[in-house]
């Protein structure tokens, strides 16, 4: 994976800026304004999403899954761009928001409405830095990355651990990104290898291929997924617990289940 969304934002902001320039060849100045402002935040945005510099906190994205006002003034054009895009493709593409894996654990596209969501009240996990959190009332936890990015090894072992957590209290687990196609993927893929459902993360994006025909990962969130996998789950002795920790999660008091899954 080279550039990516580097490279797809650059062009953006390089046609935004012969229009600022035409615009003002045309005596039009001041209408030109918005053009250039919009080429600004798209090279900022372009250099922010570098793999070398990877600052997905640049939107401003909190927490919860809110972007502050600052943010959505200073980013509007590429945060209502991104948004705007989004809504054309699932249009156009005809594509499920969201598949069922495995049993009560999901991975989709941003939830924009109440019909995009799983059954179930879900909690999400949200692999999104440019996306609101549209839908409020359940478990939600954020692990900001850009488009064509991979979460860190560790915002992985996060996110699986908060996963597991949920589970094992029997409520359903959406993971989800832009379409559903790159980052909500590779930590699905972490998340079938934690519960045991399969046994490498290899064999667990051939199972989402399967029920998911459009995914596609890159090289980087191949190379995040065997970082994670080699410092979290190369031991025989740990993939043994973790089979057997999914093993109970019928049969196992939800607060013993959570105390293992939380070592």
């Amino acid at each position: 994976m080279g550039l990516g969304l580097s490279g797809l934002i650059a062009f953006k902001a390089t046609a935004w800026f012969l229009m600022f320039i035409l615009v003002r060849r045309l005596g039009f100045t001041l209408l030109g304004v918005p053009c250039l402002y919009a080429s600004l935040v798209s090279l900022l945005v372009s250099i922010a999403s570098l793999p070398v510099i990877n600052l997905p906190m640049l939107l401003g994205k909190r927490p919860d899954g809110t972007f502050p006002i600052w943010s959505l003034i200073m980013f509007g054009p590429y945060l209502y761009y991104v948004r705007f895009f989004s809504i054309l493709r699932r249009l156009k593409s005809g594509e499920e928001p969201y598949t069922e894996i495995c049993e009560g654990v999901y991975v989709g596209g941003w939830p924009r409405s109440p019909s995009t969501m799983p059954p179930g009240n879900p909690a999400v996990i949200d692999c999104t830095c440019e996306f609101p959190r549209e839908m409020k009332g359940q478990g939600y936890l954020c692990i900001p990355t850009w488009d064509t990015r991979a979460p860190q090894p560790g915002e992985i072992e996060s996110a699986v651990k908060w996963a597991c957590r949920k589970r094992a209290q029997n409520q359903p687990v959406f993971i989800h990104c832009a379409y559903g196609h790159g980052r909500s993927v590779a930590v699905m893929c972490a998340v079938l290898l934690e519960l045991g459902i399969v046994e490498d993360w290899k064999k667990a994006e051939k199972l989402i291929r399967e029920k998911r025909p459009y995914i596609r990962m890159n090289s980087l969130h191949h190379k995040a997924l065997e970082e994670w996998s080699k410092h979290r789950l190369s031991s025989p002795t740990r993939k043994k617990e973790t089979n057997a920790s999914y093993a109970g999660l019928s049969s196992t008091p939800a607060r013993t289940r959570s105390e293992r899954q939380g070592k």
